[in-house]
């Protein structure tokens, strides 16, 4: 069976459609709605979709996911908690790619080929660990090779040629642009010096490329899908359902805000 990640991009490149991916903490707003949300996103348009594993110092996250973290760690949410609440989507939803993306020690902590064991039985896809760079992912990476998922990698603007090319060959599933050097949830997008970078990095890859961080709205997720295979949209996201006091209100929270931003990726690709 091949991964649900090159299923989602070949789809989506034969209908000339950009992938939207929305990024959404696991067990925040509350430990168990999780699930429920990820299905609102799909109804809602998600292509894909990044669960974040919560974690103590998530150094590359902003304010808002930050906060989204100590939520979800207060509440008892753990690595293998979150492969739960995959788990449970998987039970509804089996096409609909799931991207874990977090930091490397709770999967030190679990033992890389114990979790990716459980990772793949879960019905996850890919993992993108922000703090685990090529130079250091082998063991890791191979181990996801074997069990059939996708090793992600972060690139940057700050990234240099020859680093970009040994990612490129080292990367699966899709490779995810950082549209600014920064933190999650910031407010420095500049459109016009996207273009180029895009256009660099294709002439070293195959992989998709998704953009994100900084990505709040669906005027900016229109103008980004012009230029990117994959649009990832987190902070606000994440902001939106914050202080939802139901798993109903949480997902109808969730497919209110990413709707509008579907709908924009779309007519700005019309």
């Amino acid at each position: 069976m091949s991964n649900r990640i090159d299923t989602c991009f070949r789809e989506l490149r034969s209908r000339e459609r950009t992938a939207l991916i929305p990024f959404m903490t696991a067990g925040d707003p509350g430990a168990d709605w999780t699930p429920a949300v990820m299905h609102a996103l799909v109804q809602a348009g998600a292509d894909l979709i990044e669960l974040g594993v919560p974690f103590s110092d998530p150094m590359a996250d902003g304010p808002v996911i930050q906060e989204a973290s100590e939520r979800a760690i207060e509440r008892g949410v753990t690595l293998r908690s979150v492969l739960d609440m995959v788990r449970l989507f998987r039970r509804k939803d089996d096409r609909t790619p799931v991207v874990l993306m977090g930091y490397l020690n709770p999967v030190e902590r679990y033992g890389y080929r114990a979790f990716v064991d459980d990772a793949a039985a879960a019905g996850v896809d890919g993992l993108l660990m922000v703090d685990c760079p090529p130079e250091e992912s082998h063991d890791l990476e191979q181990t996801l090779r074997d069990a059939g998922l996708h090793a992600i990698f972060l690139v940057a603007p700050t990234t240099t040629s020859e680093r970009l090319a040994e990612i490129a060959g080292r990367a699966s599933g899709y490779l995810y642009y950082v549209s600014f050097k920064g933190i999650t949830g910031a407010d420095r997008l500049d459109f016009s010096g996207m273009a180029q970078p895009i256009s660099d990095l294709r002439e070293v890859t195959d992989l998709p490329l998704a953009v994100g961080f900084g990505i709040k709205d669906a005027e900016a997720a229109a103008a980004v899908a012009g230029m990117a295979d994959g649009v990832v949209i987190g902070s606000a996201l994440v902001a939106s359902m914050a202080d939802a006091s139901s798993a109903d209100e949480a997902a109808r929270r969730a497919g209110d805000f990413l709707a509008p931003v579907r709908a924009a990726m779309d007519n700005g690709a019309a």
